[in-house]
């Protein structure tokens, strides 16, 4: 089943770019998924991480979808905006990314990376910027475009009408399908 969530349109408008120039894709849809907060700091687990290539814990869906980010070209990560910022189940994920990423640095380094969010009215950039400052902090580059990284809407189907929204999106696409093939010449 397709999900036809704000988010997911304008993550596949990103992919229809990519897939145009031949760059597989694949969308993990967070809701869908089950990831455990880190436990980084809890009693004896603590640093359990440091220096492995991977979460040291495979009791939730995170070590998969990590095993699949070291793979990929680039990675795309997207939010709706909740609170002024990221959904709690982002700011899970990108915790366990963030330090599963410093045991192998190469998984992030040096891949193209874009945030983008789906947003009603307010905390867009909060959102782009929690994402971003991930994805800085591994050292991997960053793909914008034109404007900000972030489509309107409150409806499903509303950020279609966000036409400069979605052109952003399409740049998006376009930007990091360039950056991907200049790096994986």
């Amino acid at each position: 089943m397709i999900n036809k969530s704000l988010l997911a349109i304008i993550i596949r408008t990103i992919f229809e770019e990519l897939e145009k120039e031949a760059i597989s894709t694949e969308l993990i849809q967070l809701p869908d998924v089950h990831i455990k907060p880190c436990r980084i700091t809890q009693g004896k687990d603590r640093l359990a991480c440091m220096g492995k290539d991977n979460c040291v814990f495979k009791d939730d869906d995170f070590y998969e979808i990590f095993e699949k980010i070291k793979e990929a070209d680039g990675l795309i990560l997207g939010s709706p905006v909740y609170g002024a910022d990221i959904s709690a189940e982002m700011k899970i994920f990108l915790d366990r990314l963030g330090l599963a990423s410093i045991g192998n640095p190469d998984t992030l380094r040096h891949k193209p990376g874009a945030a983008v969010c789906a947003v009603r009215r307010a905390g867009g950039m909060n959102t782009v910027n929690t994402m971003n400052n991930v994805m800085l902090f591994r050292e991997m580059f960053l793909v914008g475009s034109t404007y900000w990284n972030m489509v309107y809407g409150k409806d499903i189907g509303d950020v279609l009408k966000d036409d400069e929204g979605m052109a952003n999106m399409r740049n998006i696409g376009q930007n990091m399908a360039w950056l991907i093939k200049q790096l994986w010449k």
